[in-house]
């Protein structure tokens, strides 16, 4: 067994450079207003990389205030690739801010998030939803940040998203539209708000209400959908997301339907993959390196005293036009 050895502290660095302590804590948090001699300046940088030396958390927290723990709550929801790659922005974003994302998955969880934002230190908080209202009160008792969804919340607005993909279909001339749900009942909320954009899309535009039928993502099970849109008349689908398009594609393949002679197909999140499907998959983007950015400046915002976060316009979105439309 490794057992640690003596954890470096400021005060090593100070006796290496030949200062006090409080000139390390001058040179190395590059306090403002501090003018430092920039040899002094070289000895402390010098000895702290020599030794090693981190700064320790807690002793930072204290100093400022605050941590630099921002703490995602993540509920049951898949990791998929466009989750995955807005949590990635969020933090390179918060990064240059000096903030450090620290995420955590709620399913499964016993302990209340309130009590993970103790654990961690958490300065503030923010998620894909929104929270419950006891879990803020308690939250911001600890002096928490909670980033309200209104500023923060990380996915793109999914009634649009719905409303553009059935736009799309309906300028392209199909009149009758059917919509693919998931299964999986932890999608169904975000499904139903999808399916609403396209609703409202078909209504506005004079058509009949979209045909939205479930199935599993197998070939055998999306067999059936396709048999009851052929019968109903339907001419294009809006799929909940590209995984599940991309399934209906291949389900297509194997049922003898070409996309978009038989059935025009648009997905959603524009995942790499959707551009490699058979036929090259339309879709709705939303940028999330903005989404991230801009999610950052909102926690920003939130912590600097007397400054409430400010409002987050809408994560723009766009309708990728490939072959299956």
């Amino acid at each position: 067994m490794t057992h640690p050895g003596k954890r470096t502290t400021s005060a090593d660095v100070a006796r290496l450079a030949g200062v006090s302590r409080t000139t390390v804590s001058y040179v190395l948090n590059n306090r403002p207003g501090e003018v430092i001699p920039e040899e002094t300046r070289r000895r402390v940088l010098e000895a702290a990389e020599r030794l090693q030396y981190r700064a320790n958390s807690s002793a930072r927290a204290l100093a400022a205030g605050r941590s630099d723990i921002v703490l995602l709550s993540i509920p049951d929801l898949p990791i998929g690739p466009s989750i995955s790659r807005l949590v990635e922005e969020l933090a390179s974003a918060l990064a240059e801010h000096g903030l450090t994302l620290v995420t955590h998955l709620m399913a499964g969880q016993t302990r209340g998030l309130p009590d993970v934002c103790a654990a961690v230190g958490a300065s503030a908080v923010l998620g894909f939803e929104a929270f419950d209202d006891d879990d803020v009160q308690a939250m911001q008792r600890l002096g928490v940040t909670v980033v309200p969804p209104h500023t923060a919340g990380l996915l793109p607005p999914m009634s649009p998203l719905g409303r553009l993909q059935a736009e799309h279909v309906i300028a392209r001339g199909h009149r009758r539209i059917g919509y693919l749900l998931p299964s999986q009942v932890r999608f169904r909320n975000m499904a139903e708000e999808r399916l609403q954009g396209v609703a409202t899309a078909c209504a506005d535009a004079g058509v009949e209400p979209p045909v939205a039928l479930t199935a599993e993502m197998e070939i055998e099970d999306l067999l059936r959908p396709l048999r009851l849109w052929s019968e109903a008349g339907v001419t294009a689908v809006c799929a909940f997301n590209d995984e599940h398009a991309i399934a209906l594609l291949a389900a297509m393949q194997h049922a003898g339907l070409r996309a978009p002679t038989d059935l025009a197909v648009v997905g959603a999140d524009d995942i790499p993959m959707a551009r490699f499907a058979s036929p090259a998959l339309s879709t709705v983007y939303f940028d999330l390196q903005e989404a991230g950015r801009r999610r950052a400046e909102a926690v920003v915002a939130g912590l600097r005293e007397g400054r409430p976060c400010p409002p987050s316009p809408a994560t723009s979105l766009r309708l990728v036009q490939r072959s299956s439309t």
